[in-house]
């Protein structure tokens, strides 16, 4: 999966209520309620970043220009692969590969 950064919003710590002289139910629920919302935005942007790589032929590879510098992925068909090359189609390599804003290059 390559990821759009200008599309992904990057998790905020929440502002937190100031605590009470003494807890009351209805504090701790809405610190929890706060809690949660914040590891929600965590989770999310954990599987939109690392859990669900694609795996691409060269060929299939969306655009890095719409991909955005530093978007990741993979290909499952690269030829001789070098670090910090252009990615080139007609092997059989598997390597990950990054955006530079413009072409996808390996690593």
């Amino acid at each position: 999966m390559t990821v759009n950064n200008t599309a992904r919003r990057a998790p905020s710590a929440p502002n937190l209520p100031l605590a009470p002289d003494q807890y009351t139910r209805a504090y701790q629920d809405q610190l929890n309620s706060i809690f949660r919302l914040y590891f929600n935005q965590l989770d999310n942007a954990l599987k939109q970043t690392v859990l669900a790589s694609t795996v691409y032929t060269v060929a299939t590879l969306p655009s890095a220009v719409d991909s955005g510098a530093g978007a990741r992925t993979f290909v499952s068909d690269a030829l001789t692969p070098t670090f910090g090359a252009t990615v080139v189609t007609g092997g059989a390599v598997t390597v990950p590969v990054y955006s530079d804003g413009t072409l996808w290059k390996v690593g």
